[in-house]
């Protein structure tokens, strides 16, 4: 299993940037494949970036597509999530996920284990 701690989140006006971080536990953590989702109050989590174990194929979400830029360092078991020109549709809660898919995409159920999430508030 894998523990994950997000951070980097914040306030910043819109047209803004800010780097997630999302730092994982274990010797294991090349070996998942991992992604970022997001949830707004009163919608459903969705979909932001996947990233492959190796970080050798990305996958993004149309709406953020690029503006975000999903990243990791394997060395050092952190994901990142580049987030530039930031509107205020983007404010939500951003949760990082692991998953033991080898190429898994924008279905939740396929990530494992997942962190406690970090808020965005983006002002327009």
């Amino acid at each position: 299993q894998v523990q994950l701690v997000e951070s980097g989140g914040g306030l910043v006006q819109a047209g803004g940037s800010l780097r997630l971080s999302c730092a994982a536990s274990g010797r294991t953590f090349s070996r998942y494949a991992m992604g970022w989702f997001r949830q707004a109050p009163g919608k459903e989590r969705e979909f932001v970036a996947t990233i492959s174990s190796s970080g050798g194929s990305t996958y993004y979400a149309d709406a953020v597509k690029g503006r975000f830029t999903i990243s990791r360092d394997n060395a050092k078991n952190t994901l990142y999530l580049q987030m530039n020109s930031l509107k205020p549709e983007d404010t939500a809660v951003y949760y990082c996920a692991a998953s033991r898919t080898v190429y898994p995409r924008s279905d939740l159920n396929q990530y494992d284990y997942w962190g406690q999430g970090t808020q965005v508030t983006v002002s327009s």
